[in-house]
């Protein structure tokens, strides 16, 4: 019956996000990838899951910038990446990362990888130590301007080098 193939689409949906959280649009490709959930179960399922407050894609997208930015120093770039990555809308991923951006700044952030980078492998001595930092940073996600200025002070390098 529809009902039943609804109710099998809904615990199916309760079983994919009790084991990770989801953003709507990763949900939804989950469940109409599978056991013949057709659009309009998948539509309503969704709809139940935001009422009860299950799915929430600004909480989402929140909680995971802000859990990666705790675990290590990350650049907004590289998170921006990850969340369109999840499929959550640029807006909605705008406004999380500046919310975790106010409470920790990408200067304070790119100093902490700095140090922890400098602590593991040491002050760069030569050019090419100094470009695997950069480069280093870049892939964190920092901007090539914050980059170029923070490395630039850590290293104090002269042209001459």
């Amino acid at each position: 019956t529809p009902e039943a193939k609804r109710r099998r689409t809904f615990d199916r949906a309760i079983k994919l996000i009790s084991a990770k959280s989801r953003t709507v649009a990763e949900l939804r490709e989950r469940l109409l990838e599978g056991r013949g959930a057709t659009k309009a179960d998948v539509e309503a399922v969704i709809s139940r899951l935001k009422e009860y407050g299950y799915l929430d894609d600004e909480r989402f997208a929140f909680s995971y910038a802000s859990l990666r930015v705790k675990q290590r120093p990350i650049g907004r770039r590289r998170l921006e990446r990850d969340l369109k990555f999840k499929k959550v809308a640029s807006s909605v991923a705008g406004e999380a990362l500046d919310l975790v951006y106010a409470e920790t700044s990408e200067e304070e952030l790119i100093d902490r990888a700095i140090e922890k980078r400098l602590r593991t492998k040491g002050k760069p001595k030569t050019r090419p130590e100094a470009k695997s930092l950069f480069d280093h940073l870049l892939r964190q996600g920092f901007s090539f301007e914050l980059v170029s200025a923070k490395v630039r002070a850590a290293l104090a390098f002269d042209d001459a080098d």
